[in-house]
Formats: structure tokens, sequence, C-alpha cells
């Protein structure tokens, strides 16, 4: 007889169900949410086990590979999959989230995911720790602004980081007063900017000894920045039958209803990495609105904006850039400029 187990991890403790092939209940368990625990747990039961199961979270890229090097079969399921799975329950507990985890596992009604590398999830976690101090720059500018405007200074078009600061200091040469309030804003802010340039130079080594980042950043727009954060996202590429499915994939395609008489087709389902997807969408609008050099990609792009918008030109470029990169990555190949846009994303 085969056996299943769901574990609903919370941060302490973890809730463990395990059902044998005709549903019913073995055991259930509360155990400390770490990989040890739960294998030596597992181990003592002394039974065959089929599938185990877990939910995406903060915990799970740990514990799964914990899981895997003590050769037990665990997947890690959608987490929006198994939620509206899980909303068929009345009661809400971690015991009947096990419980319902351990019959998708037995049944077969699960979404598996792909779980990253500890090597890729570090080198992911320069580019969001990078994003996380880029939002907290972007706060403090434009508090330091508002605060600036309350008094009647306007800041005006100045560059971020070359000419920020000096302007406030002219602005403020005969407020002294203002000035004691604005400055641990502006020190705290050139800390964040001294942070930012440090992950920015790990990330460039890393893409420096990457052959597939430098195969990348041979297409038009996409910078050290993208090519990184498109290779780390992605992480294997043969997990993608199609190349066009990566679109799909990082939330570039527009989601549908279709219901009765009704059938309409919405806005970009925005699903996945944001990004990735922000910076596919920065590189597509360099390219309608700053390539120099002549480029099929350019005159498509151009011409579908001529026929629709510029914005929908902008997601559309920004889809075709995420086809072309995953293609080049299967194929080994360098962007060729000369080559036609229906060749370049077959």
């Amino acid at each position: 007889m085969q056996y299943y187990i769901g574990l609903d991890v919370s941060l302490a403790e973890t809730s463990v169900c395990v059902l044998d092939e005709t549903g019913d209940i073995i055991r259930e368990a509360k155990v400390n949410s770490d990989p040890a625990d739960l294998s030596a747990f597992i181990s003592e039961l002394d039974i065959p086990v089929r599938l185990i199961g877990m939910e995406t979270g903060q915990l799970s890229n740990w514990l799964y590979h914990g899981l895997r090097e003590a050769d037990l079969p665990i997947v890690c399921v959608e987490s929006h999959h198994m939620s509206t799975a899980l909303k068929a329950q009345r009661v809400k507990t971690d015991q009947n989230d096990a419980r319902g985890i351990a019959h998708m596992m037995r049944m077969g009604w699960y979404k598996e995911v792909h779980v990253k590398s500890p090597e890729n999830s570090r080198c992911r976690g320069l580019l969001s720790s990078r994003q996380w101090l880029v939002a907290r720059r972007v706060d403090l500018s434009n508090q330091i602004r508002a605060h600036l405007k309350t008094f009647g200074y306007k800041m005006g078009r100045v560059h971020w980081r070359h000419n920020f600061e000096k302007r406030v200091h002219e602005l403020l040469a005969d407020d002294p007063g203002l000035l004691a309030a604005i400055m641990p804003m502006l020190r705290a802010r050139a800390v964040i900017l001294k942070e930012i340039a440090e992950l920015e130079k790990q990330i460039r080594a890393i893409v420096r000894a990457n052959s597939v980042c430098r195969r990348l950043m041979t297409i038009p727009g996409i910078g050290p920045m993208n090519a990184f954060a498109f290779v780390t996202a992605i992480d294997n590429p043969y997990l993608f039958r199609r190349s066009r499915d990566v679109g799909a994939f990082f939330g570039l395609t527009p989601s549908k209803y279709a219901s009765g008489e009704i059938d309409r087709d919405g806005s970009i389902t925005k699903c996945g990495d944001y990004l990735v997807r922000g910076f596919v969408y920065e590189a597509a609008n360099s390219i309608l609105a700053h390539l120099r050099r002549p480029c099929a990609l350019q005159s498509w792009a151009q011409e579908l904006a001529r026929r629709s918008s510029t914005k929908k030109a902008r997601v559309a470029l920004a889809r075709k850039l995420t086809v072309i990169m995953h293609r080049m990555w299967i194929d080994g190949t360098t962007f060729d400029w000369r080559e036609p846009v229906a060749k370049a994303t077959a």
C-alpha cells in the first residue's frame, strides 16, 4: 500500500497528515519546521511514502532541498492553486490544511512548481536586495521633494544620482532650520546609494562570468540587470516546452473572461516574476524610444504602435523579448540584428 503526506508549514511548527491510498488518516502530528526533524519523523513511520506535498512559501526552498537530500519524494505546489482548493473546507485550521494537501497528493490534483537551486536563490537575493534598496531610495527622494514643496522650494528636474543632493543644498542655503530636518534623510539616501552600487558591482561580476548572461546582452536594450534577472528567474530553460510560453510565465499575455454570452480580453495577467516583467518592459521602451541602430525588432514594434498604441507595442515587444531570450539560451546563439522578427521568435 502506498502512503501520501501533506505538510502545512508555519514558521515554528509544521502540521503533518499521513494518508493511505484509500484516503484513511494514518497519522497526524506537529513537527518542528526543520528538514532534519521532518525527515526523522517520516523515517520513523517506516512506510512506503508515494508522495509528500507542501505549499510554496518562505521556508519551502529550505525544506524542499533538505527533504530531497534525505531521498524523500517531496513536491512543492503552487500556492494560488492550493489555496483555491483548500477553500472548499468550511473550517480552516493547520490540521485541516495538512489533510487537504495530503488528499491533493493522493488524487494527483495539484500543480507542481520548480524550486530553484540554493545557488540560484542566493544570486536572486542580490537582485531582491537591490530592488528593495532602490524602492527606499525613491521613497526618500520623494519625501524630500514633498517636504521642500511645503515651504515653496521646487527641486525641478535633477539627476537622481549626481545632482540631487547638490540641488537641495542650493535651495536651502538660506534656510538652515529646514536643512537640519532634511539632512538625516540625505545621509540615509547616500548610504543607500552606496549599498546599491555595491550590490550592482557584485551582480556585474556574476554576469561577466556567466556565458548565458553575456549572450543575452547582445540583444538591444538588455543590460546586466535584465539578463541576470531573467536567468535567475528561469533557472532551468528546459522546463518550457515552447519558447512562447515564457511570455505567459512572466504575466505578459492578456487575461481573458469568457462565460455565457460574455467573451472579453483584459489587460495582461501580471503573474509571475514582477522584476523580470519590469526589466523587459524598460528594455522594450528603450528599443522603441532610444535605439539608433536599425533593428527588425524596433521596426516591428513601431509598426504595431502605429496600428494600435505605444503602450500595447511596448508590452508586445517585452513579451517578444522574453521569447527571444529563452530561444537564444536554448540554442546557444547570439542576437542577429539583421534577422527578421518572425525567424528570431520561431
